[in-house]
């Protein structure tokens, strides 16, 4: 009898492990397709790993075509949002289970996003959309200021920023069209208002909340996340507002099947969509530490055909830190991960980078040198252990020098 296999199209350095792992305990031979699997240190010592141009629908298929010959293909998905939409193609082709390819792209648009949301009554921040500067300028005018100005199309905050005054506007417009000038033939950039309140992230399987998360931001005006919460501290009126909310998005964007992330920000009119996500992100593991839900094993259940399980463990408070530096330069030493990992209640500490490694802020999640998430049965005792932990750890970073030194 064949062995069942599930295929993975790329993977990420945070959730691509977590998934290889899930699908091996659920009895599954994980194959990772990728364009570099170089890029994926892990791949190597835990999964089957096969060169392929995942920018290419008809080389997917014909890959996962030669692999029916050798194993039952049980399923197919990616751990990262780019190729979730190829993902859902792939199932369409191969009468698997998946997500709807239509609403994911969609979806991964945000005008597109916006619009259909708008369109539907879902509260979410003034917007214009741009392709040159002109447009950019005088869409931030009339929205009026602070805005934030960012790529139509990108994960991980990548090319986000919060821009105070038209002179601001402008200079992060040139940044941002000469990006696309390499990638894309007709740019798009979102200029939209700075929705200002309390930050939260909704984790969503299917049509089902299973809770929210606090979080807030380091690096203004770029938005890296500094630290976060789960479950969130909210009153039972503030959940249901939150949750009404949330919900709404799905059924607007065509959503309802497998994962969705949903951020929203907390303000004077009351709960506001920042943006949509069709895919798990690294709060599932806030997740399975608070509530003993895996999001990702009961996300592969889902792509095999079974049945998910999302009933609560236990109930406890998860905390994580992200370790992220306040200057460019090199990275001279950093140490106390041992240390911080032995404090009780400590769940995982997570370093990114090697001594003597360049670091270069990016103002998006690449940033960060690592991270750490603890948990407790109390919300205080669960502050008060990361806090120690993160005490314990320390790195220098060398200035690199400036010109004419």
């Amino acid at each position: 009898m064949a062995r069942r296999a599930l295929i993975l199209v790329e993977a990420t350095r945070t959730n691509g492990p977590l998934y290889v792992q899930a699908a091996q305990r659920l009895g599954l031979h994980p194959i990772t397709l990728s364009t570099e699997p170089d890029r994926y240190d892990y791949l190597a010592a835990e999964s089957e790993t096969i060169r392929v141009d995942t920018d290419n629908l008809d080389a997917l298929i014909r890959e996962c075509s030669l692999l029916g010959d050798t194993y039952d293909i049980a399923g197919i998905t990616s751990a990262t949002e780019p190729f979730y939409g190829t993902v859902g193609k792939l199932c369409r082709y191969f009468d698997l289970p998946g997500p709807n390819p239509v609403s994911i792209q969609r979806c991964c648009d945000k005008f597109t996003q916006r619009q259909l949301l708008a369109q539907a009554g879902v509260p979410i921040p003034a917007y214009r959309l741009a392709a040159n500067a002109t447009e950019v300028a005088s869409s931030a005018t009339d929205i009026g200021f602070p805005v934030i100005v960012k790529p139509a199309v990108g994960t991980g905050s990548s090319g986000v920023r919060l821009c105070r005054d038209a002179d601001e506007v402008a200079e992060h417009t040139t940044v941002l069209l000469g990006a696309m000038h390499i990638s894309q033939s007709s740019p798009k950039i979102l200029v939209e208002e700075f929705a200002q309140g309390p930050f939260y992230s909704a984790e969503i399987m299917g049509n089902e909340i299973i809770g929210f998360e606090a979080a807030d931001f380091d690096c203004l005006p770029h938005f890296v996340f500094r630290k976060g919460i789960f479950p969130a501290p909210l009153t039972q009126q503030e959940y249901k507002r939150i949750a009404d909310v949330s919900l709404s998005c799905l059924p607007a964007l065509g959503l309802g099947w497998g994962p969705t992330n949903i951020e929203l920000r907390w303000t004077k009119r009351g709960p506001v969509v920042i943006e949509v996500n069709p895919r798990l992100t690294s709060g599932c593991q806030s997740v399975q530490l608070a509530y003993g839900v895996d999001l990702i094993a009961e996300h592969i259940k889902l792509v095999i055909g079974d049945k998910c399980d999302l009933r609560r463990r236990h109930s406890r408070t998860a905390a994580w830190r992200c370790l992220n530096p306040d200057r460019d330069g090199i990275l001279n030493w950093i140490d106390g991960d041992s240390r911080a990992a032995a404090i009780p209640g400590v769940a995982e500490v997570k370093l990114h980078v090697e001594p003597n490694t360049p670091i270069v802020r990016k103002g998006d999640s690449r940033d960060s040198l690592g991270y750490i998430i603890a948990v407790s049965p109390s919300r205080v005792q669960t502050e008060a252990i990361l806090q120690r932990a993160v005490g314990s750890i320390d790195w220098s970073i060398t200035p690199f020098p400036s010109f004419g030194e």
